[in-house]
């Protein structure tokens, strides 16, 4: 492909502020232009938190600024530009009829529906559209989709040895590190009473952010939200930071306790670098050799380290491929037929409910909770509701730091909901309040009785539970890891399924679902 002597529009998105990024490969500085652009699109197609957008554009100007300062030239269309079209799309045209250039170069968008609209685009551009794989993942997606052929399960964890076999982390030969795979069962501690997680490093926001956050808390009001918490990483030096503080202060604690949810301490021993991970700041391999390099040198235990190896390598390259081989259909799937909506509290918070009060308030302050928080509390008890599947990906998009579709979907389509009747896991993960009390402590704290099944003070995750579970009776017969939730129901008097059906059915109005 000839570009007839003229330069190259490579194309940055906000994801994809990588040094290395497939699309800057090649890139002269001289004759070839770097387009970002603000787009109002981007913030508005879900009314994103507004940490979130401070994040990225934060992040997108210092990466231009980087850039700018290695010789490249960079187009930047800013927000307030009176020219910006207002889409990705749009500048790349506008960009094009401004400067005789040869091609674009563009790596592979996260997001289907973008990556549909681009590939459409090209058909209609004056020049020709080169479209690069995104190779900071460890998992191509013609790889995913390789392996997932003639399988009839799609499993985590098969996946997950594959990876460690090819990338060599945590391998003795051919076999894994202390002999198995998967050191899970070790990391499910409730916190014990007395202890208390190290200090954490959150990061002072620097002038660009200072800037971008008096942006948005000006011109965003309506999103959810606040700004004046933000503390993320918006450059590499800063996310790095983040990541040293997290190998030398709390890997060797996460293990044990990175399923533990505790009132009011929303970071417990978790690493925080997701949001950094996800637009490009930091490297999965390099992080995930960073750790295994921890265990080698005696810093961390095997539990805290292959559990932390597992969700970058094995479950954050397994919920992309899932999303790239199954889209767009998996956006359609409801296996549940869930139609409810969404409960108010949580945009606000305002419940008696202390699990969910705690998990919305630590989105709403930090556009943060970790993976059991997101799983086993707001999604169980969307779940256990009958939340319409869209209405609870619209949640996640909008008030987590660290969401993108590709992500986002899988884990609350397919973990969160079982929308996707199964493709990601092998059961609903539905649960009462006794999980809830078994891995946190805020039953203790909550108005609702834990113990007490169908009063007007019981905890409403009972009823919902078992209302859950004969509701879908039928449908979770053929899932052997549902055996013994139905069997207990099978045994249980009519009278009490009924009691369950009628107190469900009042908390569901109760909470305008």
């Amino acid at each position: 492909m000839t570009d007839q002597g003229r330069g190259v529009l490579r194309l940055v998105l906000g994801d994809q502020l990588s040094d290395g990024l497939s699309a800057l490969a090649g890139l002269d500085p001289e004759r070839d232009l770097v387009l970002m652009t603000e787009s109002v699109a981007d913030a508005t197609a879900w009314k994103h938190h507004k940490q979130k957008l401070v994040l990225v554009w934060s992040a997108m100007r210092q990466f231009a600024q980087r850039l700018r300062d290695r010789g490249v030239r960079v187009r930047y269309v800013r927000l307030d530009d009176p020219a910006n079209t207002g889409s990705i799309g749009g500048e790349i045209a506008r960009a094009l009829a401004e400067e005789p250039l040869g091609r674009v170069i563009r790596t592979a968008c996260g997001k289907w529906g973008l990556e549909d609209h681009l590939l459409t685009l090209a058909q209609t551009l004056p020049v020709a559209m080169e479209t690069r794989e995104d190779d900071r993942f460890l998992c191509s997606r013609q790889r995913f989709a390789a392996w997932a052929e003639g399988r009839k399960e799609l499993r985590m964890e098969y996946f997950y040895r594959e990876m460690r076999r090819a990338t060599g982390l945590l391998m003795d030969g051919d076999k894994p590190v202390g002999g198995q795979w998967n050191f899970d069962a070790e990391n499910r501690k409730k916190l014990p009473a007395g202890v208390r997680p190290p200090e954490r490093l959150r990061t002072t926001p620097n002038a660009t952010t200072r800037e971008v956050m008096a942006m948005v808390g000006a011109g965003f009001e309506d999103h959810f939200g606040r700004v004046d918490t933000f503390a993320w990483p918006t450059n590499p030096e800063e996310a790095e930071a983040i990541l040293d503080h997290f190998f030398d202060d709390m890997l060797a604690g996460f293990g044990d306790w990175q399923d533990a949810m505790s009132w009011q301490r929303p970071f417990l021993w978790h690493s925080l670098i997701s949001p950094a991970l996800n637009i490009g700041l930091l490297d999965p391999l390099t992080v995930c050799r960073r750790a295994e390099a921890a265990y080698r040198a005696g810093k961390a235990p095997l539990n805290a380290v292959e559990g932390f190896i597992r969700q970058i390598l094995g479950w954050r390259e397994f919920v992309r491929g899932v999303y790239w081989l199954k889209m767009p259909e998996y956006a359609l799937r409801n296996a549940l037929d869930a139609q409810g909506k969404l409960p108010w509290f949580y945009w606000t918070g305002k419940t008696d409910m202390a699990c969910v009060a705690d998990a919305v308030t630590a989105a709403r302050d930090h556009a943060y909770a970790h993976h059991i928080q997101r799983l086993m509390v707001t999604g169980n008890l969307a779940m256990l509701l009958g939340v319409h599947p869209d209405a609870v990906d619209d949640w996640y998009m909008v008030v987590f730091a660290d969401a993108y579709e590709w992500v986002e979907m899988p884990n609350t389509r397919g973990m969160a909901t079982f929308a996707d009747g199964g493709i990601v896991g092998s059961k609903p993960y539905a649960a009462s309040g006794a999980y809830i009390d078994r891995m946190s402590d805020y039953c203790k704290g909550c108005r609702y009785d834990l113990k007490d099944r169908n009063g007007d003070n019981a905890c409403p995750f009972n009823a919902l539970y078992w209302d859950f579970i004969d509701r879908h009776e039928a449908r979770l017969a053929g899932l052997g890891r549902m055996m013994m939730p139905l069997k207990t129901l099978s045994k249980m008097p009519d009278a009490e399924r009924a009691a369950f059906r009628a107190k469900a059915a009042a908390t569901r109005k109760a909470m305008g679902v």
